[in-house]
């Protein structure tokens, strides 16, 4: 109808129950990546890389040689979400850009490394300074460089256009 508003009768009800059947057999596949669902409250630190994760990994650069990033509303959101439920969150890049400082102190976040090096030793020092185990950690890449990060904690996660390294070892494709 008009408007969006649509009669349930019942060859809808049995096309939605067809179709959810078809999500949740799909779902099973990957339940061998995803945390356990009772598992996934423990987690208390949500550690992110930056460029590909948390922008859609374009980099420009203006004329004078300035760098300017996208980033996601809905990613700022979900941060704001994430904060706001008295868990932390940090990110890891390997670059060290203004851009990213402005948007992550505008999102509230306190914990940046940038311009990190390798991310393996970086996120063993960063779990110690904050005094949160690895089995409460959760991180999202999408890159390479990610994986010694993604190895070293008890929820890794790859972002959708992943590279095919970092969504084998990702538990949840986001």
């Amino acid at each position: 109808g008009a408007h969006g508003v649509h009669r349930v009768d019942d060859r809808a009800r049995e096309v939605d129950a067809r179709h959810a059947a078809m999500l949740l057999a799909s779902a099973q596949r990957y339940t061998r990546h995803m945390p356990a669902a009772a598992d996934a409250h423990k987690v208390r630190l949500l550690v992110l890389d930056a460029d590909g994760t948390l922008t859609d990994g374009g980099i420009h650069v203006d004329a004078h040689g300035v760098e300017s990033k996208r980033f996601s509303v809905r990613d700022g959101f979900a941060v704001r979400c994430w904060l706001r439920s008295g868990r932390e969150l940090a990110v890891i890049t390997g670059r060290g850009e203004m851009a990213l400082r402005h948007r992550l102190t505008d999102l509230g976040v306190r914990h940046l490394v940038s311009a990190s090096g390798p991310k393996g030793p970086v996120i063993e020092a960063l779990l110690a300074n904050l005094g949160v185990p690895a089995a409460e950690t959760a991180a999202m890449g999408d890159d390479l460089p990610d994986l010694p990060m993604l190895h070293r904690v008890g929820y890794p996660m790859a972002v959708g256009d992943a590279v095919p390294e970092v969504r084998e070892i990702g538990r949840a494709h986001v």
